[in-house]
């Protein structure tokens, strides 16, 4: 009779596993079909844009962003709205950066100073240039070689799906200013890092090598290497002003959507830009897409078992914003449930990795068939990193989910003066938040328990996919 008793009991809970999973599916298509359908997206990047604009930190318009993210999140009826301040190091542009070649041949250069750049004197510095083609190159000069140079590196950007293109020269731009500092030069240009065709240069964080460190945009980079092969020696002048502020107020800012429980599941974009453009694809449409995604989510579905908190993260671009957001909600970790940013851009979302051990639990299951219509690469490799603003929630053991995007159009526009609205495609830009309320559905109503799962998952598991 126990045999029989604990059968019964069995299939009960059986059928009452396939009806949730059941339940789930429906609820992450239905999330899925109304991101399809749905403008809020759109609607909330156009006003950051065209009502703030360009957002750096330490800065008047980060202030009016911060404004503008409280309001925003109220007006669409997000809960517990807060703004967490922070301080963190800042650096500002002043004025329009400019260079030119002196000799041999006189003629204008189009850049832009990087992120923690030394201003130039106010008459401009005017140098003889060394040119190496690539990072390596520069490296294996000796220290004190380039005494009284402007170092220029020229190396080019692979074009690629991922974003291992920038990921595998971004010490050009992090670390070259320091690495010239070291074998005295006295300047530091670089390519711009980026896959366009224009002349506009492409800022970014730079190191704090206590030198001037600006980029070139790409046309500029390779007129230089044709005077430079032309065999007499280049001189060129670069004036450029910045001020930093080693204690800048700073916000991150969020709303929630309130669960039965005390569990939450963070996810944003990060609300700071660059100044050349408007910030929308880095990182405005990490904003617009994340904060649709979460009232998409719950819509008609009733109240969520979990919390879902939408995090306008305010100073990624130079820093601070994720180790300060990790210290303020220390107590809570255990509570996460998981975390994730959008910061590649808006193109479509074309790969999906989940946290160690979960493809296999219904929700997941359910979570990867509202992918399935919309030509999405289950990657079973778990994931690992989630964003910048994520990560030092993801070094304390927070699990972690990355829905990676396409960044062959984004790598020609970010941290330029092209990082503009009309770059972004609306269709692509649901897509990406259809992708977020699926999967926000499933989490947000099922008892999935991340942390179990990646515990219980082999330590060896294969990678399924060939990374040759």
């Amino acid at each position: 009779m126990k045999t029989k008793a604990l059968l019964a009991a069995t299939a009960v809970l059986a059928l009452a596993g396939a009806a949730q999973a059941q339940d789930l599916a429906a609820g992450a298509a239905a999330a899925r079909d109304r991101a399809l359908g749905d403008q809020t997206a759109w609607t909330v990047l156009e006003s950051l844009t065209t009502e703030v604009g360009p957002r750096p930190v330490g800065t008047p318009a980060m202030d009016r962003a911060r404004d503008w993210g409280v309001a925003k999140l109220k007006e669409l009826g997000f809960q517990n709205v807060k703004v967490e301040r922070f301080t963190t190091p800042t650096w500002t542009r002043q004025g329009i950066d400019t260079a030119e070649v002196i000799s041999p041949y006189p003629q204008p250069l189009h850049i832009l100073a990087l992120g923690r750049s030394a201003s130039t004197p106010p008459g401009g510095l005017t140098g003889e240039i060394a040119l190496f083609r690539s990072y390596q190159q520069f490296l294996n000069q000796p220290e004190s070689s380039l005494r009284g140079k402007i170092a220029v590196v020229t190396q080019v950007m692979a074009k690629t799906q991922d974003i291992s293109g920038y990921a595998n020269i971004n010490a050009q731009r992090s670390r070259g200013a320091a690495e010239a500092a070291r074998r005295g030069a006295i300047g530091y240009m670089m390519r711009s890092l980026s896959t366009d065709d224009t002349r506009l240069p492409h800022t970014g964080g730079g190191a704090d090598g206590g030198i001037p460190s600006v980029a070139l945009s790409k046309p500029d980079a390779d007129l230089l290497e044709r005077m430079v092969a032309r065999g007499k020696p280049v001189t060129v002048r670069i004036n450029a002003q910045s001020t930093t502020n080693q204690a800048s107020t700073a916000y991150n800012i969020s709303g929630e959507i309130p669960g039965t429980t005390d569990e939450v599941i963070v996810l944003g974009g990060h609300l700071d830009s660059w100044d050349p453009g408007t910030g929308a694809i880095d990182d405005g449409a990490g904003i617009a897409i994340t904060t649709a995604a979460a009232k998409l989510a719950t819509a008609g579905g009733g109240r969520p078992r979990r919390t879902i908190r939408v995090v306008m993260w305010g100073s990624e671009e130079q820093g601070g914003s994720s180790a300060a957001y990790a210290a303020a909600h220390k107590d809570e970790l255990s509570k996460i449930v998981v975390v994730g940013e959008s910061d590649d851009g808006p193109e479509a979302v074309y790969n999906a990795a989940l946290p160690k051990g979960a493809d296999a639990h219904p929700a997941m299951k359910a979570f990867r068939l509202a992918l399935a219509p919309l030509g999405i690469v289950n990657d079973l490799t778990p994931a690992t990193n989630g964003g910048s603003d994520v990560s030092a929630m993801v070094r304390a053991g927070a699990p972690v989910v990355e829905f990676r995007n396409s960044v062959l159009r984004y790598m020609d526009l970010h941290h330029s003066a092209d990082d503009t609205l009309d770059k972004v495609d609306p269709k692509n830009l649901s897509q990406n938040v259809a992708v977020w309320a699926a999967f926000l559905h499933t989490v947000a109503y099922s008892d999935i328990d991340f942390r179990k799962l990646a515990a219980a998952a082999p330590a060896d598991a294969p990678d399924v996919f060939s990374r040759r």
